[in-house]
């Protein structure tokens, strides 16, 4: 690992495993559906019910061991360390179950760009500005193929551009979705950051849209 070089492909590769993780489940953990279904069932306050899971998420992102501690039930990504390959899987998944929360198929290939672009924490909404385009209500709708294309080199380029290239303790220090991981400790705080984002693509845009519309 100390003398890899990371790449974009070494990035597309644990992220699409996270996201088929996510998606279709793990033994002994729930699918991002399961996920957000569970929590949905919580109240009838869907933003609280999003808080409530982004809240625990955090905590299990703080936890060591995470995927490690099924006892090899998984098959962690090459070349990426199984602490930084964790924290991307409960950030896949939470934004995921957010995107189900919010009515939205990750399925989808815009909405499983927006699940990616989430990853790049606060940096989300400067792609998006820098490509022209707004975090609205309909903005998954109105994009072209063009667009998404742009939005998801972007992404892609940011997380390469925070890793760390020659050590797993740059990686640590300089990934996005796993800043401040040191010594296999989760980073929640980045986490939280990842949720908010989530929360304000797929859920909060929407709440924001409806109360326009019933005015």
């Amino acid at each position: 690992m100390n003398d890899n070089t990371f790449t974009l492909s070494h990035i597309q590769n644990v992220l699409d495993w996270a996201y088929d993780k996510a998606l279709n489940g793990i033994a002994g953990l729930d699918s991002a559906r399961e996920l957000a279904d569970s929590y949905l069932s919580e109240s009838d306050n869907l933003l609280d019910n999003v808080n409530a899971l982004i809240r625990w998420q955090n905590a299990k992102a703080g936890a060591s061991g995470f995927l490690t501690g099924l006892g090899g039930m998984i098959t962690l990504p090459v070349a990426i360390p199984a602490n930084i390959s964790s924290i991307i899987f409960i950030q896949v998944r939470m934004a995921a179950a957010i995107a189900y929360m919010g009515g939205h198929d990750p399925r989808d290939e815009k909405v499983k760009t927006f699940i990616y672009l989430c990853l790049c924490g606060n940096v989300a909404k400067d792609i998006l500005k820098g490509i022209g385009i707004k975090i609205t209500g309909t903005v998954l709708n109105k994009l072209s193929a063009e667009m998404v294309n742009s939005i998801s080199r972007s992404v892609s380029t940011r997380l390469l551009s925070q890793l760390g290239q020659r050590s797993s303790v740059n990686l640590v220090k300089f990934i996005p979705f796993a800043g401040g991981l040191v010594g296999g400790l989760f980073d929640s705080v980045s986490t939280n950051i990842v949720g908010n984002i989530a929360r304000d693509i797929f859920i909060q845009s929407e709440i924001n849209l409806m109360i326009i519309q019933n005015k």
